[in-house]
């Protein structure tokens, strides 16, 4: 009944929000005020099967004709429809078509990651004195939850509706050592798409035993809408330190500035200027510039050709930016696209890799009585 609770205060915020940023953009703009007058529209079709119960897709578009697709199966993103600078309307998100891709080994399309999203070291931490093993999934460390993490599971959900948006809850409950990990553990994923072509994902989670949380959105983005690699997009990110990490991409503990290195993208960049002199390319973790906990614009991409910007706002204290770099060509996407390497890049807000075993970053443990709450958002536009 309190986590039922916490969920619609969940809502709540989010319904008021909206409520205030229309209240915002309307003001005195009777252009703004009839195209609100457009309908918001919540589709629901079946999308197969898994383990014998039926998956959901849900189709959600506002009144700007932007249209974002998600399935209760690893609370994936499937398409996100955005118009460019002409008006055209393009997929800009890396995935399939149908459901049996997703069921097929591929690398976290689009999925909600846990319990615990990216590394942890030799896939063990140790907490209040006991030893957890986990799976090694990933050579001899633990990635994105383990074999069968929350990207692999079929999630309770509805559809629900604001005045300002369209969205689907997201509820599933992991049970104690599931994956090694431990406590009973209850997730809720709220994705919100607003009239400000905001896709809004809150999470909340509770547990009955300590336990590490990471939670984050997997989605690997190309704003070219496939037609080219992401080399040319140009990315700001507020973030003067990042993660060192090994050769097995685990923290060594430091945390350099990026000021005039190959990591530098305090002021914009392209992707692909200084890529070949990161080694695998990137896929670090950014440490924002921001206080604990608060809500800030922390990420821009911006791509020329289209004119699409897609802005970047998160409570949490890391950006994990990676640049497809394990993509091969061996995969074949929505509407028979090869993805070959560099052809998305992902912008994952989460707490920094290998924090069970890392004393000196912020805290990861969830207890019982406690909450674990972020909020992401992704923003389109134009220029």
């Amino acid at each position: 009944m309190k986590f039922l609770l916490k969920i619609l205060l969940v809502i709540f915020f989010l319904f008021t929000l909206s409520i205030i940023n229309k209240s915002c953009i309307n003001k005195g703009d009777p252009e703004s005020q009839n195209q609100n007058q457009k309908e918001m529209k919540i589709e629901t079709s079946n999308f197969g099967t898994f383990n014998g119960e039926k998956v959901f897709l849900y189709s959600l578009e506002n009144i700007n004709g932007v249209r974002v697709k998600i399935t209760n199966y690893g609370g994936i993103v499937t398409s996100i429809v955005v118009p460019d600078r002409e008006g055209n309307f393009e997929d800009v998100v890396l995935g399939f078509d149908s459901l049996s891709g997703y069921l097929n080994e591929h690398p976290y399309f689009g999925c909600i990651v846990g319990r615990y999203g990216n590394r942890i070291a030799y896939g063990e931490f140790t907490l209040d004195g006991i030893s957890y093993k986990l799976a090694r999934n990933n050579g001899e460390n633990h990635l994105h939850g383990g074999i069968s993490g929350f990207d692999k599971k079929l999630w309770k959900s509805e559809t629900f509706e604001t005045e300002n948006g369209v969205g689907v809850i997201l509820n599933y409950t992991s049970s104690d050592m599931e994956e090694g990990y431990p406590g009973n553990m209850e997730t809720t994923v709220t994705y919100l798409l607003t009239n400000e072509n905001e896709l809004k994902i809150s999470y909340i989670a509770t547990t009955d035993k300590a336990c590490p949380v990471n939670l984050t959105q997997h989605s690997y983005f190309n704003l070219t809408a496939g037609k080219e690699n992401v080399h040319r997009h140009e990315l700001r990110i507020s973030a003067s330190k990042f993660v060192m990490v090994n050769d097995g991409l685990i923290p060594t503990g430091e945390l350099p500035e990026v000021k005039g290195t190959d990591m530098d993208f305090l002021d914009f960049h392209t992707i692909g200027e200084r890529i070949h002199q990161v080694p695998g390319g990137y896929d670090h973790s950014y440490v924002l510039d921001k206080k604990e906990e608060e809500y800030v614009l922390c990420v821009e991409v911006f791509e020329p050709k289209s004119g699409r910007l897609m802005e970047v706002f998160t409570t949490e204290p890391a950006v994990q930016f990676y640049t497809g770099n394990f993509l091969d060509g061996s995969l074949t996407g929505k509407s028979s696209l090869v993805y070959n390497q560099y052809y998305g890049f992902c912008l994952e807000a989460q707490h920094f890799p290998d924090s069970p075993n890392q004393p000196l970053f912020p805290n990861t443990v969830l207890r019982p009585g406690e909450e674990y709450s972020q909020r992401t958002v992704y923003k389109f536009s134009v220029k």
